[in-house]
């Protein structure tokens, strides 16, 4: 009792500490000092006044939004005198190999800057800059020569690296026991089952309503829709995000999703994080990096050949080369398994005092990367308050699907999950995929890595991420990919190559996510 109690002090001074540097701190104190004008605020019960007064104006809500926003990225509880490390990752094999990962990208990026004699970064000339900002809406325009720009890694590089994980504590043996797990992912987490998963997701059951089923055109729409719209409406209103987000688990309505993903997110436009924007824009405009060239041609390879979202080709730009100048993002790094790689002032190699983060973002992008802001583009057309949602989006989920770590969301523990499932509910089916060489890791690994984006229709991704907001949880990305090869057993027991399995999974768009969960968590026998 006494620890939780120590704990939770800990925590709180935690967050207070955080809260203290933030904006609303100084709007908090602005508005207490302009209510002690306000007659109703007395001297002997002062305290009490103030904190009233913060109830009925409607800060209170605002603050209690700041703080479940910085809980739900809180770091798991560990031991007080843990050091800083812990924190980021509490195994230190999996420290060992993310960091090991991290210098083969780091390496990769600089041989590719070696090879082209290209500058990690540089001034741009005053007419290069006018060009830049005149065409700023439609870099799409631009087909500047990428053919000697590759990609610096790929998924399936990444999964290679998962695949060779082991726990050195931890002795398998060579011979195959009945314990032995069968699948690519070696190491030993702890993963949940459908049971547990079932308690989790309890909101997804067969008798709770959902979006993604009970809107669709063979039930009525007022019997469930309607009464679901007016409820989030009042959600907005009273703008609780915690509220917010237990709503959002049975989906969405398409109407409010852009302003309740705004609330659980705790995202609201004020002038200066417009002006924010703005700033990062005029370095994007004032410095050429080589990374831009790498969105450049992640974008040209991925989202500006997708059906769904090529239209948004120049808010992919936008939004992705003001992130990688973004150094408010590195503030993740500390819950983060990963670390941000530095690079050195031209002529200054190995001087820690001229070190400086390379991006400074400390995010390198992958092939891939940009499918992260495309679904967005949907829901926000205001490139600043898009780009406030991808980056809180990006601190909060998507940075665990490209980085090595214990955590429950984190890829390594999805990849287990979704193995786990097939391997439990569907020993058939995995055990015929594994005897001719396809393992199912190595189909559904991107979709995973992707969070899906670029393989569902988009109505359905939506619907996806809007329970990962309500969950606060990747592991759903794990039981979807676990549930499509439930869905397509029949077929792919039929198939006798890697190539044929990956040919009867090859298009996800016309699939259903909700009932396909469903059907999975809830109506399959366990």
């Amino acid at each position: 009792m006494l620890q939780e109690e120590s704990d939770l002090s800990l925590i709180i001074a935690q967050i207070v500490q955080k809260l203290k540097g933030s904006n609303l701190y100084a709007q908090l104190e602005r508005q207490a000092w302009a209510s002690l004008q306000r007659p109703e605020i007395k001297l002997e019960s002062l305290k009490e006044d103030i904190k009233e007064f913060f109830k009925i104006s409607g800060w209170e809500k605002k603050l209690q939004n700041a703080v479940y926003s910085e809980l739900s990225v809180f770091p798991l509880p560990s031991h007080p005198a843990a050091p800083p490390e812990h924190l980021k990752e509490p195994l230190v094999y999996m420290r060992k190999a993310q960091g090991s990962w991290e210098k083969r990208i780091l390496k990769s990026l600089n041989s590719m800057c070696t090879e082209l004699s290209i500058p990690l970064a540089r001034k741009r000339p005053v007419g290069e800059q006018k060009e830049l900002l005149n065409k700023w809406n439609e870099m799409g325009t631009d087909e500047p020569d990428l053919s000697l720009f590759r990609p610096v890694y790929a998924p399936k590089d990444f999964l290679e690296v998962l695949i060779n994980l082991r726990n050195p504590n931890y002795e398998n043996g060579d011979s195959l026991s009945f314990r032995t797990h069968l699948g690519l992912i070696q190491v030993p987490l702890k993963v949940k089952d459908i049971p547990e998963l079932k308690e989790f997701f309890v909101e997804l059951g067969l008798t709770t309503g959902q979006l993604g089923i009970d809107d669709s055109t063979q039930v009525p729409p007022e019997l469930f829709e309607n009464e679901h719209v007016r409820i989030g409406q009042k959600v907005l209103a009273e703008q609780d995000s915690a509220a917010a987000q237990q709503y959002i688990r049975q989906g969405s309505p398409t109407a409010l999703r852009a302003e309740l993903w705004a609330l659980i997110l705790n995202i609201s436009s004020q002038p200066e994080d417009i002006l924010y924007y703005e700033q990062l824009k005029t370095n994007v405009i004032q410095h050429d990096l080589l990374v831009d060239s790498l969105i450049y041609k992640d974008v040209k390879l991925t989202a500006s050949n997708d059906d769904y979202y090529f239209v948004f080709e120049d808010y992919l730009y936008q939004v992705l080369l003001c992130f990688s100048r973004d150094t408010s993002v590195l503030g993740h790094f500390a819950y983060n398994s990963a670390s941000p790689p530095k690079s050195y002032i031209r002529g200054k190699l190995g001087l820690e005092e001229y070190a400086v983060f390379y991006p400074p973002n400390g995010v390198i992008p992958f092939h891939g990367f940009s499918m992260y802001v495309a679904p967005l583009c949907f829901l926000y057309h205001e490139p600043s308050k898009l780009y406030q949602i991808f980056r809180e989006m990006y601190v909060r989920f998507f940075f665990r699907l490209h980085s090595i770590s214990s955590h429950p969301s984190g890829i390594v523990s999805l990849c287990l999950l979704f193995e786990t499932l097939l391997q439990t509910y569907l020993p058939q089916l995995f055990y015929h995929l594994r005897e001719i060489g396809a393992q199912p890791l190595r189909i559904s690994f991107k979709w995973m890595v992707r969070a899906f984006s670029g393989y569902l229709a988009t109505d359905q991704l939506l619907l996806l991420w809007d329970r990962i907001l309500g969950y606060n949880s990747l592991e759903i990305l794990a039981v979807l990919a676990a549930a499509v090869f439930a869905f397509r057993a029949v077929n792919l027991m039929e198939v006798t190559s890697l190539a044929a399995a990956e040919a009867v999974l090859a298009d996800l768009s016309t699939l259903k996510v909700m009932p396909l969960l469903q059907i999975f968590l809830f109506a399959t026998v366990t």
